[in-house]
């Protein structure tokens, strides 16, 4: 393949041509197991790796997809950074924040880890947005380079997301800061022994934008351009119309990161069910007003099936509860691969957060839960429901969304740039439905007044 400009079409061509493969996923999982010490001819381990603010829950659908092609599931591995939110400057400390050497820590100790698990020689690295300075980091400055043999970077500003001497001074994010100037003072961006590629938005990256409007000074020239993500002398993906988190997690994505990994093409973009799927995660919190990554003990989960056209509950009863000890895991529950959920999360100093969610098609381990705080125009509200996409944002005429048949307010035209609308309702229970292309999500309000939020999380 050209590993230049790469469109959905011919995406989609690569992938189809080997769809027989699919009946790789159909096979039952087993429980993560340990590796033998060889397995000749066989891919690396993956750890994936998490953007700004972010957690590992994201990979959901590429792990599922990674499992339909063939790779067991005790090969994947999605690291959780601890304080996920990167600092303002990086070389000044602030509570429940992240410096690079932070994040690159932690990020060595989990290949090692997983090295360990899996008795692996080397593992491959496939990473979003900020996480990819961490994976930068790891290769150039802390020995990486020995453990890893692919690395594929998605969103990433490897150039920054502004080149400039007055704005996001000393951020991570800034080419002109001690961070990115380290990483890139080379002829070129390449590490010895690993195989390195990026994978990048045409144009509709909010942060590879040469106008300053997405980090809040429109007008003002960035000093980058749509190709801030790419790497010198590496392969560079361009899939046209993606957004930034797109470029890590749109199926499209995960074809090259695919490609690139396996040395073939894969045999299907879908995710083949599994009948009852078994979930599990953990429940993490806020501090400061900023989400970590850390466990959260004695808070409560209750799981409700529910109406998939209505939201309302089948039964009084929750299908599982439970709750969480010190490691913060809900689970585990073995639902069904047909089924629509409500997880209700009840913990201190949090509104009761109720998050309805599309049917999960496989089992997981990595179904995080996290609180979703009131904003400050959720105030009056008798009700509020929000609409969430975290693997994506809301692109004005590229999808088709709503939220009680709305548009919320906030979602703008151009490039995509939020993942999240809310509305406000009066106190009288409704079902509110939520629409994001072919997925569908029925949801219940719930009263503000008695501190609970409703969320609709879509999947893709």
């Amino acid at each position: 393949m050209n590993w230049g400009r790469v469109n959905r079409r011919r995406l989609l061509a690569g992938a189809t041509a080997l769809w027989p493969m699919a009946a790789l996923g159909q096979q039952p999982q087993q429980p993560r197991r340990q590796a033998p010490a060889s397995e000749p001819g066989l891919p690396p381990p993956i750890v994936f790796v998490h953007g700004n603010g972010d957690s590992g829950a994201l990979w959901i659908n590429n792990i599922w997809r990674f499992e339909a092609n063939g790779f067991r599931r005790n090969q994947l591995f999605a690291i959780d950074f601890s304080y996920p939110v990167a600092l303002s400057d990086d070389s000044k400390m602030q509570p429940f924040r992240s410096s690079t050497a932070e994040a690159m820590k932690e990020l060595a100790a989990f290949v090692a880890k997983v090295k360990k698990e899996t008795r692996r020689r080397k593992v491959a690295l496939v990473a979003s947005s900020r996480g990819g300075n961490a994976v930068r980091n790891f290769l150039r400055n802390g020995g990486g380079a020995d453990s890893v043999s692919h690395a594929v970077l998605c969103g990433t500003p490897n150039k920054g997301i502004v080149i400039s001497d007055t704005m996001l001074v000393g951020s991570e994010f800034n080419g002109a800061a001690p961070f990115l100037k380290g990483l890139n003072g080379g002829p070129d961006d390449l590490i010895a022994g690993v195989e390195l590629m990026a994978i990048r938005s045409d144009k509709d990256d909010k942060y590879s934008q040469p106008d300053g409007r997405f980090i809040g000074q429109p007008g003002k020239p960035t000093g980058v351009s749509f190709d801030a993500s790419e790497l010198r002398g590496a392969r560079n993906v361009v899939l046209d119309g993606v957004d930034h988190r797109e470029t890590a997690f749109h199926k499209l994505a995960f074809a090259a990161q695919y490609q690139f990994i396996a040395g073939k093409a894969a045999g299907t973009l879908f995710i083949a069910q599994e009948p009852k799927p078994t979930l599990n995660g953990r429940v993490t919190g806020m501090a400061d007003g900023l989400y970590t990554n850390l466990p959260v003990a004695d808070a409560e989960v209750e799981i409700y099936e529910v109406d998939s056209r209505t939201g309302e509950r089948r039964t009084t009863q929750p299908v599982h509860r439970r709750t969480t000890g010190a490691d913060g895991q809900w689970g585990p529950f073995v639902g069904s691969s047909d089924a629509c959920y409500e997880f209700v999360l009840r913990m201190a100093s949090q509104p009761v957060t109720h998050t309805y969610r599309s049917p999960f098609l496989r089992s997981s381990d990595v179904v995080h839960l996290r609180p979703e705080p009131f904003a400050k125009a959720d105030e009056n509200a008798a009700s509020v429901v929000i609409m969430s996409r975290p693997r994506g944002y809301f692109g004005v005429g590229r999808d088709k969304f709503s939220l009680d048949g709305k548009t919320p307010p906030g979602i703008t035209d151009g490039v995509p740039a939020v993942s999240t609308g809310r509305l406000a309702f009066d106190a009288t229970p409704r079902t509110v439905v939520a629409m994001f292309n072919n997925e569908t999500i029925a949801t219940r309000t719930w009263p503000t007044k008695d501190n609970h939020i409703v969320v609709a999380e879509f999947l893709n």
